[in-house]
């Protein structure tokens, strides 16, 4: 737990420079509020922002609301909505924020050092995420080698690793040979024609009389390839075949192998605007116009992707990586733009201190839950006999506590690093 004035920030809560808030985006040795503010825009959504909508949903019969409640939730399997990007957004800014950590880490020890320093974080958060998934409470094989925080730590690892290595031109290309590549593997590569899913399972072992899974999966020998159906394709193979460990579906991984490639390709985009960000030879308000540019055309070259390989998230498909990159960089476009340009930042404080202790507000948010304290202090039969009101509130206690922990941590300069 350090102080974010006395050293660099790191790939989570941080770009650089100072913690106060004031600065303006004149070179890299100082703070860009607005990943900040962004990040903690972001961890606000999953550690409460939604029942807030939720709770208003339910009060008003407002159209409004209810288009808001179905963005707040993830689809089943392709399409996109707002919840698909909360994310992808958490990684793009990883991305971002890395290239002003690096650079420097670079200035001042060395490229061998900050490489070092990249290794140190990614195997910490990995480690980190394995705790989370069960790695203190589970015997193996119950804790989940692949999850959220070790996307993060991997996608991380990845991508600082190629910044560090290759001059950003090269980045853009290795951005779209890992997306083609990545394709070109689902269209090329056959798997058995054995849907991982549990009633298409249980359909097979009453026809062929077979009960094991694995006897079920080695005997199928027609072969199919191309396919993007949940549980017939070869990410959520590689997943059944080699991956250890508790797996989130059963049978494979939203987090799994090979969708890990495309994550470090989303983590990519971010350093690309990052360094864009940095670069002191293009004005604010170009930076502004280029990150709209890059992240509409982004945004349209994904859903004309989606024609031949479709958005979905637990594939972190090409397309995914495009449509959920270009609304990364229009948000983020949006908040330089307001908060280093034209310098609004009266609103920007709560998610600020939400955005410099994401991973212990991760955690609280995950393990406690500010959801389930508010039920504490408003909950039960108070919360009844307010009917739709009482779930208002409700989630206006749970937002509170939110921001009310942040606060606590950022007062006193307690922050959960790594």
């Amino acid at each position: 737990m350090n102080d974010p004035d006395e050293e660099d920030t790191d790939f989570l809560e941080g770009s650089a420079g100072s913690s106060t808030g004031q600065a303006e985006p004149k070179g890299s040795d100082q703070r860009l509020v607005c990943l900040d503010a962004l990040r903690g825009f972001d961890m606000f959504w999953i550690a409460g922002g939604s029942l807030v909508v939720s709770a208003l949903n339910k009060v008003s019969d407002n159209g409004v609301f209810a288009f808001f409640k179905r963005q707040l939730s993830h689809v089943d399997w392709d399409g996109f909505q707002f919840y698909d990007l909360i994310f992808p957004l958490f990684v793009f800014i990883t991305g971002v924020s890395l290239v002003f950590s690096l650079r420097k880490a670079i200035e001042r020890e060395g490229r061998a050092a900050a490489f070092r320093r990249v290794l140190f974080r990614g195997v910490a958060l990995f480690v980190l995420g394995l705790i989370y998934s069960g790695g203190f409470r589970e015997e193996w094989p119950g804790i989940r080698v692949l999850g959220v925080l070790q996307r993060i730590a991997l996608a991380y690892t990845g991508a600082a690793t190629l910044f560090l290595l290759f001059p950003p031109g090269w980045l853009i290309g290795i951005v779209a040979a890992s997306l083609l590549g990545y394709h070109a593997l689902f269209e090329m590569v056959p798997i058995r024609n054995f849907k991982l899913e549990k009633e298409s399972i249980q359909q097979m072992q009453i026809e062929k009389g077979i009960i094991d899974v694995d006897q079920l999966f080695l005997k199928t020998d027609e072969r199919v390839a191309g396919t993007f159906e949940p549980g017939l394709n070869l990410a959520n193979h590689l997943d059944y075949q080699y991956l250890p460990g508790n797996l989130y579906y059963t049978y494979y991984d939203p987090e799994g192998l090979l969708s890990t490639l495309p994550a470090v390709a989303t983590c990519l985009l971010g350093v690309l605007c990052g360094v864009l960000l940095m670069r002191p030879d293009v004005t604010p308000g170009s930076k502004a116009g280029l990150l709209l540019l890059w992240g509409s055309f982004a945004i349209i070259g994904g859903y004309l992707w989606a024609f031949e390989f479709p958005i979905i998230k637990k594939l972190w498909s090409p397309s995914f990586v495009l449509v959920a990159g270009g609304w990364s960089m229009l948000l983020l476009a949006a908040f330089w733009y307001l908060i280093e340009i034209l310098g609004i930042r009266w609103w920007t404080a709560p998610f600020v201190w939400v955005g410099m202790n994401s991973i212990a507000v991760y955690f609280a948010a995950q393990l406690l839950g500010f959801g389930k304290v508010a039920s504490r202090l408003v909950g039960g039969d108070f919360r009844a006999s307010m009917g739709a009101g009482g779930d208002v509130l409700h989630a206006f206690v749970a937002v509170c506590l939110l921001f009310a922990f942040a606060r606590f941590l950022y007062r006193r300069k307690i922050f959960l690093r790594l």
